[in-house]
C-alpha cells in the first residue's frame, strides 16, 4: 500500500515538474536557440541583422496563409510554417521594433480584402474557386509598403533574402542613384513592326527594386555628380566628349560599373540575307581609351574559350546536344573567394565574352573576380561568324593553361585618359568651362568584359502571373550586378543575405578528370580525324582516276595504293572508335572507383577500426588475467 502511495506521488511530482520545467524555459530561455541544420537555415545572417540593427521605427510584417484553402496542400503547409518561424526570428532578433501579424484572409472576409488592398495574389486551388493566399505585406511607420505577392517553394533558398530586401527597402528612406549609359535596349523598347512595348530585361527590373535608376544618355557629354554609380553598358561607338565625361566623373570621385564585349549577341540587328550576318566588329564594344589609362584592357577580337565550364546546348545539326565552348557557365572556383562581390555567389552563365589584360605601367591595383578554368585559350571572333555547329569550336582547340580574366576591380590613384582635355566646349549658359582633373588619389572601378550575362536567356525564366512578371533564376547574373551596385553604393547588408542557402554541390574533382580526359580525346580524335581527312582524299583521287580510266589501266602500285588506303581508313575509323570507347571507359573506371570507396571502403575501414579495437581490449584483458 505504502509503496502504491510513493509511486503515486512520486508520477505527480514528475508532471508538476515537466509543467514547472516548461514555465520557467518560456519565461527565461525563450530566446535561446540551438540551431543544428546544415546551412544554418533558422539563423538569420548577418546581413539581416545588421538590416535589423538600423531599424529605428515600428515594422509592421503581416503573413497571409489561406489555412483552410491549402488543408489539402501538405507540402505547401509545410514551406509556410518554415516561412513563419523564419519570421518569427526576425520579429524575435528586432526586440520589439517589427510586429508580426499572421492573417488567414478566408473567402468574403476582411482579411480578404485586407490582402487584395497590400496587391497580394490569390491563386484558385480547386473547381469551385477556391483561393489561397501566400505573401507578405510589410509596412512603417510613414505607411509605406512593400509586398512578396506570393512566396514560391521551389525558391525556398532565396526566401531569407526576398524578407531582408523587403525589410530594407521599408528602411532605407533614400534610394541610391544609379546612372544608366547604355547602347542596347535594356531598359525595354518599343516595337516598330507590332507598336508593342517590350519590357525592360529582367536585371534592370531587380536593380529598380534597390536603387533609383536614372537614363543617361549614350551621347551626353557631362555626368550628374549627384549620380552614386555610374553604369555603362556596351559603350559602342561612344564619343570622345562622352568618354572625357566618363573619365571626369570617375577622377572627382563618382564610381562605375561598365559592361564591354568583344561580340554582344544581344546587338545582333535583323537581316534582310540570313546568310550574311553582322560582322564582329559591328558587335563589339570596349572602353579602352580610358580603361588603359588606369591599368586594364579588353583584348580585341578576342573571345574566351573554356573548355572546362563550357555549357551544353542543343545547336548541333544533328540536334543532339553539343558543348559551346564561348558559352560557359561559372562556378565557385572561378569566382574570388575573397571578395564580397562575389564570395556568395554559386553560378554564373556567360557568352562570347572578352579577355581584359593588366597594363603594368599604371599604379592602379587590378584585383581580378572572375577568372575562366585553366582548360581555356582565347578564340577568334570570327570564328563565330558564320558557326553554325558549335563542336567546330573543339577542332584544334588546345588549352594554354592560363587563367584569363573576365571581370575585374580597379582601384586606387589613377591619372587622366584625357591629360590635355578635348578643348572647351562653349555653351550658352556658361562663359568659362571647368578645369579638368587630371589625377585622383583614389577610384572604384568595375570592369565585365561580358554584357549577354545581363540578357534574361543566361539566367532567369520569366513567367506571366496575373498580370506580375515572375523571375525564376537559374543562375546568378543578377546578383553578381546587384552585389556590384550595392558594394559601389557602399551598401554591403543584402550582398550577404543574397544567394544564401544554395545547396548545388557539384562534383568538382570529377568534373577536373573528365576535362582532363576529354581533352586527351580531343588531342588524338584531332590527329586521326586529320589523317582520316587526307586519307579519304588520296582515295577519292584513286577511285576519280578508276572511274575515268579503265581498273586495268591502273598500275600495279596504284592498286596497291587503293587497297592500302581502303585498309588505312577502315583502321583509322577503328583507332577513333577506341578513343571515344576509351574515354567513355576512363570515366566509368572513375565513377565505379568513387562507388566504391563510397559503398565498401569507407565501411570496410570502420569494420577493421572496430574489429582492431576489440582485439586490442582482449588483448589487455587476456594480459591482466596472466598477470593476476
Amino acid at each position: 500500500m505504502k509503496r502504491k502511495l510513493y509511486s503515486t506521488t512520486g508520477l505527480i511530482l514528475l508532471v508538476l515538474a515537466f509543467l514547472a520545467f516548461t514555465v520557467l524555459n518560456n519565461l527565461f530561455f525563450s530566446t535561446l536557440r540551438l540551431d543544428l541544420t546544415e546551412s544554418n537555415l533558422y539563423t538569420l545572417s548577418n546581413g539581416s541583422r545588421e538590416i535589423i540593427d538600423g531599424i529605428d521605427e515600428t515594422i509592421n510584417f503581416y503573413f497571409f496563409f489561406s489555412d483552410e484553402a491549402s488543408e489539402d496542400l501538405s507540402s505547401l503547409r509545410t514551406f509556410a510554417k518554415r516561412v513563419e518561424e523564419l519570421l518569427g526570428e526576425y520579429v524575435l532578433y528586432s526586440d520589439g521594433k517589427i510586429k508580426l501579424h499572421v492573417v488567414d484572409p478566408e473567402p468574403f472576409s476582411e482579411a480578404e480584402d485586407q490582402a487584395a488592398d497590400f496587391g497580394l495574389q490569390g491563386v484558385p486551388v480547386n473547381a469551385s474557386g477556391d483561393e489561397l493566399y501566400f505573401g507578405l505585406a510589410g509596412t512603417n511607420t510613414l505607411d509605406d509598403q512593400a509586398t512578396i505577392p506570393f512566396f514560391q517553394p521551389d525558391k525556398e533558398e532565396l526566401l531569407e533574402y526576398e524578407i531582408s530586401k523587403l525589410l530594407h527597402n521599408l528602411t532605407v528612406t533614400e534610394k541610391p542613384v544609379i546612372g544608366l549609359m547604355s547602347s542596347l535596349k535594356i531598359q525595354g523598347d518599343m516595337n516598330m513592326q507590332t507598336f508593342q512595348s517590350t519590357p525592360p530585361w529582367m536585371v534592370v527590373s531587380q536593380i529598380e527594386q534597390l536603387f533609383k535608376v536614372e537614363s543617361v544618355d549614350v551621347s551626353a557629354e557631362k555626368i550628374d555628380e549627384k549620380l552614386d554609380v555610374l553604369m555603362v553598358v556596351h559603350p559602342k561607338n561612344i564619343s570622345e566628349a562622352t568618354l572625357f565625361a566618363i573619365d571626369q566623373f570617375v577622377l572627382k570621385g563618382g564610381h562605375l560599373l561598365v559592361f564591354v564585349d568583344p561580340l554582344a549577341e544581344t546587338d545582333r540587328p535583323p537581316q534582310a540575307n540570313p546568310m550574311m550576318p553582322t560582322p564582329p566588329t559591328q558587335q563589339a564594344s570596349d572602353l579602352n581609351r580610358l580603361l588603359s589609362a588606369w591599368g586594364l584592357e579588353m583584348k580585341a577580337g578576342s573571345i574566351l574559350g573554356d573548355s572546362q565550364t563550357a555549357l551544353t546546348v542543343g545547336a548541333g545539326p544533328s540536334g543532339k546536344p553539343v558543348r559551346h565552348l564561348g558559352i560557359l557557365g561559372l562556378q565557385p572556383g572561378n569566382f574570388a573567394a575573397d571578395d564580397v562581390i562575389t564570395t556568395s555567389l554559386e553560378s554564373i552563365n556567360i557568352a562570347t565574352a572578352g579577355i581584359l589584360e593588366r597594363i603594368d605601367a599604371a599604379g592602379t591595383t587590378i584585383v581580378p573576380l572572375i577568372t575562366s578554368s585553366s582548360y581555356a585559350m582565347p578564340l577568334e571572333s570570327f570564328q563565330f561568324q558564320f558557326l553554325s555547329d558549335p563542336s567546330d569550336l573543339q577542332k584544334g582547340f588546345k588549352p594554354t593553361g592560363e587563367q584569363y580574366m573576365l571581370a575585374a576591380r580597379i582601384t586606387g590613384p589613377a591619372d587622366s585618359a584625357f591629360p590635355e582635355g578635348i578643348g572647351a566646349t562653349e555653351t550658352e549658359n556658361t562663359a568659362e568651362t571647368e578645369t579638368p582633373i587630371s589625377h585622383a588619389d583614389a577610384i572604384n572601378v568595375i570592369v565585365v568584359a561580358d554584357t549577354d550575362l545581363l540578357s534574361d536567356r543566361l539566367w532567369v525564366q520569366v513567367q506571366n502571373f496575373l498580370g506580375r512578371r515572375l523571375a525564376s533564376p537559374f543562375a546568378d547574373n543578377s546578383d553578381f550586378v546587384v552585389n556590384a551596385l550595392d558594394n559601389l553604393t557602399g551598401s554591403s547588408a543584402l550582398i550577404s543575405v543574397r544567394s544564401r542557402g544554395r545547396f548545388s554541390r557539384p562534383f568538382e574533382v570529377v568534373q577536373d578528370l573528365k576535362r582532363e580526359a576529354e581533352a586527351r580525346y580531343l588531342t588524338s580524335a584531332n590527329d586521326l580525324q586529320l589523317r582520316l581527312t587526307e586519307t579519304e582524299n588520296k582515295l577519292s583521287q584513286l577511285q576519280q582516276s578508276k572511274k575515268e580510266q579503265n581498273l586495268l589501266s591502273l598500275s600495279k602500285e596504284q592498286e596497291s595504293a587503293l587497297v592500302q588506303f581502303q585498309n588505312e581508313k577502315i583502321q583509322i575509323r577503328k583507332q577513333l572508335r577506341d578513343v571515344r570507347h576509351q574515354l567513355d571507359k576512363d570515366i566509368e573506371g572513375l565513377g565505379t572507383t568513387l562507388k566504391f570507396i563510397n559503398i565498401a571502403l569507407i565501411p570496410i575501414l570502420l569494420t577493421l577500426f572496430v574489429l582492431g579495437l576489440n582485439y586490442i581490449r582482449l588483448r589487455q584483458r587476456w594480459n591482466n588475467s596472466i598477470s593476476e
